[in-house]
């Protein structure tokens, strides 16, 4: 016996039983791991590699300064340095101002930027801007040097601070 089930513009037809459509194929635990690239604020996640801000300094003016301008100091896109404290929703967002958590920023560019190429910038590449934009906002020495242990021992200076964009969306 086929049972018909119609939608708004179709109609099909199932067979009875533990049938799959055959759509797909199974992911394996390695095309997961591709995936899996979560970064907590505690750290969770952080993958090996190190950087410095000199080393950022580099990539940034090659993948970054274009939208971001000179020092991250704003350009066709957001600024990210400097920046007054939070007081509304309005406020200028930049990462001191606005970011509560160093690792948050890590995560960030490592999907999204440069955002013509996401995901194309190296762990290594992502620690070493990581550290310059650290570094720029006076939140990380010019010789510290940030890694996976390091980096969630930054303090933010918003981390107490960070206003909630939809707080009845809030557990």
């Amino acid at each position: 016996m086929l049972t018909v089930a119609f939608g708004p513009r179709f109609a099909f037809a199932q067979a009875p039983g533990p049938q799959r459509p055959n759509l797909g194929k199974p992911i394996t635990p390695a095309e997961t791991a591709a995936w899996d690239i979560n970064i907590l604020p505690d750290g969770s996640g952080l993958p090996p590699g190190t950087g410095t801000p000199a080393e950022g300094a580099r990539i940034y003016a090659a993948k970054c300064s274009a939208c971001h301008g000179p020092e991250g100091k704003g350009g066709a896109s957001a600024r990210l340095v400097g920046g007054e404290a939070i007081k509304n929703m309005e406020s200028e967002k930049t990462i001191a101002s606005f970011w509560p958590f160093a690792t948050t920023l890590f995560d960030y560019i490592r999907r999204a930027m440069p955002w013509q190429q996401p995901r194309s910038l190296t762990n290594q590449e992502v620690y070493a801007v990581t550290a310059y934009i650290l570094s720029r906002n006076k939140l990380i020495g010019e010789s510290d040097i940030i890694n996976a242990t390091t980096l969630p021992k930054v303090r933010m200076p918003n981390r107490d601070g960070f206003i909630v964009r939809f707080p009845d969306r809030t557990p």
